[in-house]
């Protein structure tokens, strides 16, 4: 991350940061479209594990115990894209990169609602926000529409 980068995160709240991490990750999906169009494996394994690395930080700094449903929904989705990650690195779909992105771009703007809420809107030290309270107070509920692995995924 740049210097500009790291001071533009300084004083954000949790939700911000998850909304940046997920804005990683939808960058990182990116790339690796372009490396399936310019056939370069190296370059799309490398994309698809800076993907995978932030979700399985963003599945590591769920508190479920305080988190309750929510959290429980949110850590079903992380595996839900890594899973779909991994199937896309492994078949070099673009479109199941895209599916991601798509599904990810629905959550992130679910966070966006709940950044508007100034009540939520605290900085933190670096741990992602207290999903209970965040997505009580956005009215939110994160449920996806099929069961299958890489299925989208509703806010």
């Amino acid at each position: 991350m740049d210097t500009y980068q790291a001071h533009a995160l300084e004083g954000a709240s949790g939700v911000e940061l998850t909304i940046a991490l997920y804005d990683g990750i939808i960058r990182f999906m990116h790339r690796a479209i372009e490396a399936v169009e310019r056939k370069d494996v190296e370059a799309r394994r490398a994309a698809v594990k800076r993907a995978m690395d932030i979700v399985i930080h963003l599945q590591a700094t769920l508190n479920k115990d305080v988190g309750g449903k929510p959290a429980e929904s949110l850590s079903d989705f992380y595996v839900a894209m890594f899973a779909l990650m991994l199937q896309g690195s492994q078949a070099n779909s673009a479109k199941k990169f895209e599916q991601v992105i798509a599904n990810v771009r629905n959550v992130r703007e679910a966070w966006k609602q709940v950044a508007a809420d100034p009540s939520v809107n605290q900085p933190t030290a670096g741990s992602q926000p207290d999903v209970r309270q965040a997505m009580m107070r956005s009215d939110q509920a994160w449920t996806p529409q099929s069961d299958a692995p890489g299925a989208s995924w509703t806010a």
